[in-house]
Order: C-alpha cells, then sequence, then structure tokens
C-alpha cells in the first residue's frame, strides 16, 4: 500500500495545475455533450418525439 500513498504525494506539490487540467476536461467534455445533445435532438425529433421526453 505504500506504494499507493507514494503517488499521491509526489503529486500534492501541484494541486493547481491537476485543477486547472481537470477544469479544463471537464470544459472540453461539456463542450462535447451539449454538441452531441443538440445532435441528438435534432435527428431524434425528426425521426421520433421521444427525444425531448428522455431530457425532462
Amino acid at each position: 500500500m505504500s506504494e499507493e500513498t507514494v503517488p499521491l504525494a509526489a503529486g500534492a506539490g501541484q494541486p493547481k495545475g491537476l485543477l486547472q487540467q481537470m477544469e479544463e476536461l471537464m470544459a472540453a467534455l461539456n463542450a462535447d455533450l451539449s454538441a452531441l445533445d443538440a445532435d441528438l435532438q435534432s435527428a431524434g425529433g425528426n425521426e421520433r418525439g421521444t427525444a425531448g421526453e428522455e431530457r425532462d
């Protein structure tokens, strides 16, 4: 188990860098999900009316 705690201690010196990286990844994921949602709503809304029901 000491092997698992060593990387955590080594990474503790850069929490701002890790936080910044996580924020950037979350922003990119959010943008991708928003684009996917828009695509699904436009495609699903034309083919079948259940896409809006799943979102609510």
